[in-house]
This record gives C-alpha cells, sequence and structure tokens, in this order.
C-alpha cells in the first residue's frame, strides 16, 4: 500500500510575482520575478537546482510546449526540465512534480515554477481554440459562466435553497474575497466591495453576476522544495513540510448517466478523502486552519467547502453567511483574496495559493496574517463540472 509523502519534503523558499495587466512583461519577464524572489528566500543559487517542473497552459499564447523556455528564462545547468498541463491544476501539477522526485530520491532540490500570460490574447476569458477533435476547448453551446450557473441551479434545487438565499450567500463569498485581497500588494484587484454592489451587478449567466466572476490576469508563481535534513543543513529552522497531495482526475462517469446530478464535483470529494487520510486529519473542520479553494465562481468556493467536508452537504450557504469562512472566522478562506482578486493565469494559481499557505505557516503574511495557522490546504478545479480534475494540497508545520 502507498505509505504517502507526509513529512518526507519540505519547502525551501517561495515567490510570486505581481499578478495583473502586466503588459509590460513577457512569460520569461514573470518567471524571473517570481523565482528571483523564490531562490532569495531559499537561500540557494541555481546550480544546487537537480531538476525543475514547469506549468503552463496556453503553450500557443505563452512559452511554447516545453521545458526550455524555463531553462532559457533562468540559465538553468543543464538539468531536467520537465513542461506539464493539467486544466487549471497546473500549478499545483508542477509543485507534486518536484515534491515526488524529493520524495523519490530522484532529487535533492527541485524547483515548480508556473507561468501565464493571459491579458495579451484579447479574450474576456480564457482563450478557446481548436485542437482537434478530442480535445477541443471550444463548445458551441457551452461556456464557463454557463456551466457552473448550472451547478448553482442543481445545488440549489437539491438543497432547496431558496433563490435569494443562494445569490445572498455566493455575494458574501465575493465580499469577503475582496476584503481579504485589499491587503494583498499582490493581487490584481485590491477594492473592498459591498454585498449591494454585488446583488445589483450586470447579470452574466443566471445566478452568477458579475461579481460572481473571476477574472483574467498575467502572473508566475515559484516553490523550491528539498528533503528536512537538507533544509536543516542550510541553516533552515521552523519548517513548513507538505503533509499531501491529491490530483483525481473525471473518469467520464459524471456525464454518462444520471447517478451524478449535477450539484458537487466527485473529483473534490475523492481528491479531498485521500489527502486527508495521506496527512492524517480525520476532522477537517476542526483542524484545517484556513484554506485556498479554487473560486473561479463563487457558487464554485461555495459547493467546494461542502466537498471539501467542511461543511456539511447542503449547509455551506449557512456557513458563509455566518461569517464561519471569514478572516476571522472558524477557517478563513481565500485570505490573500483568491481568483476573485488575483484572477487565473492557469499555470500559477495553484503555486500562487501554496505561497499564500506558506508565508502564513511562517507568519510572514503582514496584514493578513493569522494566528498560528497550522494546517492550509489548497484546491484546484479544472475543466467543466462534467469533466474536470480536482487537486488538493495540505501544507502545515514540520514534525520529525
Amino acid at each position: 500500500m502507498p505509505q504517502g509523502i507526509k513529512d518526507k519534503v519540505v519547502i525551501l523558499g517561495m515567490g510570486c510575482s505581481k499578478f495583473g495587466e502586466r503588459w509590460d512583461m513577457e512569460a520569461d519577464d514573470l518567471i524571473v520575478e517570481a523565482a528571483e524572489e523564490c531562490l532569495e528566500d531559499a537561500g540557494i543559487e541555481r546550480s544546487q537546482i537537480d531538476a525543475a517542473w514547469f506549468s503552463t497552459a496556453f503553450e500557443d499564447v505563452n512559452v511554447g510546449k516545453s521545458g526550455v523556455p524555463l531553462a532559457i528564462a533562468l540559465r538553468l545547468p543543464y538539468i531536467p526540465v520537465t513542461r506539464v498541463e493539467n486544466y487549471c491544476a497546473s500549478g499545483t501539477e508542477s509543485f507534486r512534480g518536484a515534491v515526488y522526485a524529493v520524495a523519490s530520491g530522484a532529487a535533492d532540490i527541485a524547483l515548480a515554477v508556473g507561468v501565464e500570460k493571459l491579458k495579451d490574447t484579447g479574450y474576456g476569458g480564457l482563450p478557446q481554440r481548436g485542437r482537434g477533435v478530442l480535445n477541443d476547448m471550444y463548445w458551441a453551446n457551452a461556456s464557463a459562466p454557463g456551466s457552473f450557473a448550472q451547478l448553482a441551479t442543481a445545488y440549489q434545487a437539491k438543497h432547496g435553497v431558496a433563490a435569494d438565499d443562494l445569490k445572498r450567500a455566493m455575494a458574501q463569498i465575493s465580499v469577503k474575497s475582496h476584503a481579504n485581497g485589499a491587503k494583498n500588494p499582490k493581487a490584481h484587484l485590491r477594492k473592498a466591495i459591498d454585498i449591494d454592489t454585488v446583488l445589483n451587478a450586470p447579470m452574466i449567466a443566471e445566478p452568477l453576476g458579475l461579481f460572481d466572476c473571476c477574472g483574467v490576469s498575467d502572473g508566475s508563481a515559484a516553490a523550491i522544495v528539498t528533503r528536512p535534513d537538507i533544509a536543516r543543513a542550510l541553516g533552515k529552522t521552523d519548517l513548513v513540510s507538505v503533509k499531501a497531495l491529491q490530483l483525481a482526475v473525471s473518469n467520464g462517469v459524471e456525464a454518462s448517466h444520471n447517478s451524478w446530478d449535477g450539484s458537487y464535483f466527485m473529483t473534490t470529494r475523492r481528491a479531498a478523502e485521500r489527502a486527508y487520510k495521506e496527512a492524517g486529519i480525520d476532522k477537517p473542520r476542526e483542524q484545517i486552519s484556513m484554506f485556498e479553494c479554487h473560486d473561479c465562481f463563487s457558487i464554485t468556493e461555495l459547493v467546494t467547502m461542502e466537498d471539501l467536508f467542511l461543511s456539511e452537504e447542503g449547509n455551506a450557504w449557512r456557513d458563509v453567511l455566518d461569517g464561519f469562512y471569514d478572516a476571522d472566522g472558524g477557517i478563513p478562506c481565500q485570505i490573500d483574496g483568491g481568483l476573485k482578486c488575483f484572477g487565473h493565469p492557469i499555470g500559477a494559481s495553484g503555486l500562487r495559493m501554496i505561497y499564500e499557505m506558506y508565508l502564513q505557516i511562517e507568519g510572514r503574511a503582514d496584514e493578513r496574517q493569522l494566528k498560528n495557522p497550522i494546517y492550509g490546504m489548497t484546491h484546484n478545479l479544472g475543466g467543466f463540472p462534467h469533466q474536470n480534475v480536482s487537486s488538493v494540497a495540505i501544507v502545515g508545520r514540520y514534525q520529525a
């Protein structure tokens, strides 16, 4: 049976670019911005990195199909560089590759970098273009807002939630995230909003209004990981370790028959169950200190709160309205502002989420700093409700 990776790998350093409309920067510039902070934080030289993993989703509008652009941007010393892509979980996928390499003994020190340069594409949302029949990312009768609006109506119908109650809960999710993002200098959107602004905003796809949808931005993030003994030898103390990394991918069941009712994400539930087992967590609502989840839309965040077993099924909307997920609540969610305030440069988002958990556990989150966080969790969801991939990562204080 698999033994898991709990406490076998620690984070030596992390870095994150500013997210936003970075018209003055190319993708390689953003890579350098994040990686230089990461290397300085880790206290090592490029020559000490044994291998790297590189995530970017849209190679035709970014930096190409291989690992070569990362090696060139950072002048890496002829080491293995692997490019990965897994929908919106791409950033966490690069982190997973680096962590697994260290855990297996294949590398002593490994680098993960994610980047996406989306503003230059000219699209208001994610780029849409054909790549063959099986891999086409465009369907004439489907859009991301439309598909996730169906998630909202399915959830509402299943749990008997009044339309006004659900809209108010979704609005509160956006209000909460903007309040957090206003305190983060690296966020794209840094303006607090009130609930009336959200409720009165233009409708995008009923019941999702303008402020229920995350934006588009450019950004990059990076992590360097190693074994605990190497980190100690390099003078690091109070280590942040990886407790769990799990990935679950749709197998077609959701789109094949009516056993799935469209109100939740099967992949997130599977990934969360395995992550908690790997991390040794049996009461997540009591043990998780904070989390970042994939808030591409406010309804996605609300449903994910249940899929991560933090709220009882059908009750996340009540927890949201009660303030349970606010910065001063039971489990702060999107304490850095989330996708709602950072936008979603796909290859970078997963690493950006881990970056915030890392800062929080190290006590370096400035105005956003929470009191004594123990476990931080991140979640990514890529694709559509009926066909997706979910990743769950848990980090925390290292325990020998």
